[in-house]
């Protein structure tokens, strides 16, 4: 289906992910998608990382942006958040819209092999970007953001959940295909513990994402 290639992209060589190509669409369609709860949902999700005026913050799988600039405001001037994505043309996106926010960049990278030193990071986040994943890959993709993370630091997880309801999601997945039909949003728990993570917790957010927050062990810089 047509929506569905576009709204998970094509194959990236790098990984046999995909990466979306659109980004000024795929942004439109996510305005849609949350029903006027947007900025809301992102919002609130950036409160959840934790984060804090001066922190550095990393944003992994940003596509175009949105939470990314969230988390530039929660930061502040006085810190700085960094969105990862392999695809040029939603970095490009991304870039225009961050509207001269020095303290807010965009670079290409993948998930599983973050650029990113160890232990850089205070806040390491990522929205609705593991199911474009291969699922032999998600566990590395974790592991490299717990790599990101300084000891102390916080990790927020946040994807997309489909509907309980099987009629309306058969409607999901007969509109955006069946990754997003079938998400196993239940097993983004068990992934971050077998990271290593600790303080473990779930929640979800109306109307599509459920999420997992957690720290990575150690004392706090």
């Amino acid at each position: 289906m047509e929506l569905a290639r576009f709204l998970h992209g094509t194959a990236d060589s790098r990984t046999g992910g995909q990466t979306i190509r659109h980004g000024r669409a795929y942004e439109a369609f996510g305005t849609v998608l949350f029903g006027g709860r947007r900025r809301h949902v992102f919002t609130r999700l950036a409160e959840l990382t934790g984060a804090r005026p001066g922190d550095r913050a990393l944003d992994v799988g940003c596509g175009t942006g949105y939470l990314t600039l969230r988390l530039a405001d929660v930061v502040t001037s006085a810190g700085s958040v960094i969105g990862v994505d392999p695809s040029a043309d939603v970095l490009a996106h991304a870039r225009r819209r961050a509207n001269g926010r020095t303290h807010c960049t965009f670079t290409d990278g993948i998930a599983e092999n973050l650029p990113a030193a160890d232990g850089e990071f205070d806040v390491v986040a990522s929205s609705l970007m593991l199911h474009h994943l291969p699922e032999d890959v998600r566990a590395r993709a974790v592991a490299e953001m717990r790599r990101a993370l300084r000891p102390g630091g916080r990790l927020l997880l946040a994807d997309f959940r489909p509907p309980t309801n099987s009629v309306a999601r058969h409607l999901v997945g007969a509109v955006t295909g069946p990754v997003m039909e079938r998400n196993p949003v239940h097993l983004l728990r068990p992934l971050v513990e077998q990271a290593g993570f600790t303080e473990v917790r779930t929640g979800d957010l109306h109307p599509w994402i459920h999420y997992v927050q957690a720290v990575k062990a150690g004392p706090a810089a």
